[in-house]
């Protein structure tokens, strides 16, 4: 499997692709602010068609650029329905710190085609099989995908839900701390410890590496299914 990635915009949000390998199919997770330019890139190294997006929640620096990536090939975006109003009017999402920043308006559209995603949807795509899980917390429509490596370990896209040494903020318009800790709880924490776990800012870790170091997650009464990094 091939994965490749790269932080986009001021918010250095990472935005991923995934395939069975160069020269194949492939689908592109959350296409944030400034992700047209180097996504292009990326596709041309590797020589991927992308056929769908993929959106771990609704806030804009995920999502700035979902547009023209859906619309400029021709594929369909997917999200989960909670956090679909955001696509349109990305206000829905953000502080009152960020509205003054952004002088009170920031304009988005919808892709042509979007697709909406519930818990535990399965997924065909690009070659691989991903699995949806929703984790609210950081928004109300949160989600993490998982596929399988070529050699049977889980590769998490976990978007603002975990990251290495944090979690998602809570704070922000539909953010809810009690959701956040039952969705690390029973949705990640649940994972074998060698699980690859791709965040959506900052670098990759384990769920293994997250489960014993994270201040955030002690204390939560989860046993390991099992042992890896």
């Amino acid at each position: 499997m091939l994965v490749a990635g790269f932080p986009a915009g001021a918010f250095q949000t990472n935005c991923y692709v995934l395939a069975s390998g160069p020269g194949e199919a492939c689908v592109v997770v959350d296409p944030g602010q400034d992700a047209v330019e180097p996504l292009e890139e990326l596709l041309r190294e590797h020589r991927l068609t992308p056929v769908a997006v993929l959106l771990t929640h609704g806030h804009f620096d995920h999502t700035f650029s979902v547009a023209p990536v859906c619309d400029g090939h021709d594929v369909p975006a997917f999200i989960h329905p909670d956090d679909r109003a955001m696509l349109s009017d990305p206000m829905k999402g953000l502080s009152r710190e960020a509205l003054s920043f952004f002088g009170g308006r920031l304009e988005m559209r919808e892709p042509r085609e979007v697709r909406t995603l519930d818990d535990g949807a399965a997924l065909e795509l690009a070659g691989l099989a991903l699995r949806v899980d929703h984790t609210p917390g950081h928004t109300p429509g949160s989600i993490v995908f998982t596929t399988a490596t070529d050699e049977g370990g889980e590769v998490i896209l976990a978007g603002d839900t975990l990251f290495a040494g944090s979690i998602g903020r809570t704070d922000l318009p539909g953010g809810d701390s009690a959701q956040m800790i039952c969705s690390l709880r029973d949705k990640l924490l649940t994972r074998d410890d060698a699980a690859y776990v791709l965040p959506g800012h900052g670098p990759a870790t384990t769920i293994g590496r997250e489960r014993e170091s994270n201040p955030f997650l002690q204390g939560l009464d989860v046993p390991a299914p099992g042992r890896g990094l």
